[in-house]
């Protein structure tokens, strides 16, 4: 079959290396001449909302997909209408937005901080004083690793704070004294067929993921599934999907939910008997979904800013390389790496040294 996405980025780059395997063509639409993925399968390349080549792919591919959750959701109405696509359009419309995100999950009574909507420094003002300081003000759309964010420590902040958005709509959070950060990845078959995989356990620099460590049989893998499970049935899902959540005091408060398979979860390429995007390709062509059990100890660690040295991460034990083919450049993702081991002593150890070698490269 072939199989179009919107995006040719990392997520795309490993979408299609999982689909080759199980014989899948593919076709990229992507601005970019020289994205990650386009090496891969047929590029279309263009807007994602280019009326012609939404045509094209619509016509050429048998279902499409998508790798990031700022693809328009116009573009995903018209091949809604025209081919089959997965995830559904509702979910790009509800997780583009920041406000309609957090009324959803409220709707679905899942706990996030406290928030309100705020369109100028007047309306700003008013929501704290009922929402305490610290606080994080986000723009409604387009963010994601850290970009769109103040914080606010004090009063004196609002107005430099305000000045940062350029009057964008925007949210207002409580800042939530976490005692850790965990996401989920959940996956969905037409078919109804569902798998969760463990929760991640998750440690960020400067807003960008940096550490995604699998937690056996973690106490809050129950409760976990329990919030993806309910978002996957309220959205009529199918594919990967991510939940990530703040655990305070054993409560699981959700902060956003990621339409795509997602960062935290690339420990599974090689911790898992079945990646997240492989099952996201089962799932999404109905086939039966792959087990989701973790293989050992495993984690992920991102190279941010500055390509690794491959015989130095390869020099660590169980360490497994996966490049992006990205330039170098401040703040962009540009591999991760693994460590997978049955041996707990040894996967820590291992771990250790990923984690220092990739701040040596860090660019921050």
């Amino acid at each position: 079959m072939k199989i179009g996405i919107l995006g040719g980025g990392q997520l795309a780059r490993m979408i299609a290396l999982s689909g080759y395997p199980l014989a899948q063509q593919f076709i990229i639409l992507d601005p970019s001449r020289d994205a990650g993925a386009v090496k891969l399968g047929e590029h279309l390349q263009g807007q994602y909302d280019d009326p012609a080549l939404l045509a094209e792919l619509a016509q050429r591919a048998d279902v499409v997909t998508y790798e990031f959750e700022n693809v328009p959701a116009s573009a995903a109405k018209y091949l809604t209408e025209h081919t089959v696509i997965y995830p559904p359009a509702k979910a790009l419309e509800v997780s583009q937005d920041r406000l309609i995100e957090k009324n959803f999950l409220h709707d679905l009574d899942i706990e996030t901080a406290p928030f309100a909507a705020v369109n100028n420094l007047q309306e700003l003002r008013q929501a704290m004083q009922s929402i305490a300081y610290p606080a994080i003000l986000k723009s409604r759309r387009f963010g994601y690793d850290g970009k769109g964010q103040v914080r606010l420590n004090c009063e004196n902040d609002l107005e430099a704070a305000w000045e940062a958005m350029q009057n964008a709509p925007s949210i207002i959070e409580g800042f939530v004294p976490f005692e850790r950060e965990i996401s989920i990845i959940a996956v969905r078959s037409p078919s109804n067929e569902i798998a969760f995989y463990p929760v991640s356990e998750n440690q960020h620099r400067g807003g960008i993921l940096r550490v995604a460590q699998c937690r056996h049989n973690d106490p809050a893998q129950q409760l976990a599934e329990k919030y993806a499970a309910d978002l996957i049935k309220a959205l009529d899902y199918v594919g990967v999907i991510a939940l990530e959540m703040f655990e305070v005091n054993g409560q699981l408060l959700a902060n956003e939910f990621a339409p795509r398979v997602h960062n935290s979860g690339h420990w599974s390429i090689e911790g898992a008997v079945s990646s997240q995007f492989e099952n996201h390709l089962r799932a999404i062509l109905d086939l039966p979904l792959g087990s989701t059990q973790a293989n050992g100890y495993s984690a992920m660690v991102n190279f941010i800013g500055n390509n690794p040295n491959p015989t130095q991460v390869l020099a660590i034990p169980n360490a497994h390389l996966h490049c992006y083919d990205k330039s170098s450049r401040k703040s962009r993702k540009v591999a991760h790496a693994t460590i997978c081991s049955h041996d707990k002593t040894l996967f820590e150890q291992s771990l250790q040294q990923l984690i220092q070698l990739a701040e040596d490269y860090d660019d921050s």
